[in-house]
């Protein structure tokens, strides 16, 4: 049991270290892209879906053990990632309703990352591994 928390754990960390690496392109690029050129709404848009390809790359390679066609899981891993699109820019919005927020997008971004860390990562999991809890 205990070794079983272990290697969810780490790999857990794992998917955190790869998320980091795409979450810091997609806030660079969100910071960018609002500050400089588009609303909110639009440079999230942007931002994430620049990012889901580069977690995807990460994800495959570094953190998952794909269990079936790279193509299904690219297909079913972007579809996941548009949920998770919808989830982090409905959150952007409703917090820039707030003039705290809207006032901070750097705080908004963080807040919208972390809320959808974990759903990120258990249909991820789902899609390349085919398990959720397991961890063999």
């Amino acid at each position: 049991m205990i070794d079983h928390l272990k290697k969810l754990i780490f790999l857990k960390a794992r998917f955190a270290a790869s998320g980091l690496v795409a979450t810091s392109l997609d806030y660079i690029l969100y910071m960018v892209l609002v500050t400089h050129v588009f609303s909110p709404v639009i440079s999230n848009l942007i931002s994430y879906s620049i990012a889901v390809i580069a977690n995807f790359l990460m994800q495959k390679r570094f953190v998952f053990n794909l269990k079936g066609s790279a193509r299904q899981a690219f297909i079913l891993s972007v579809s996941a990632s548009l949920i998770g699109l919808l989830i982090s820019t409905g959150i952007i919005y409703l917090l820039n309703q707030n003039i705290f927020f809207s006032e901070r997008q750097y705080l908004t971004k963080i807040l919208a990352t972390g809320l959808i860390f974990f759903y990120n990562f258990y249909t991820k999991r789902f899609i390349f591994e085919r398990k959720i809890f397991d961890v063999d």
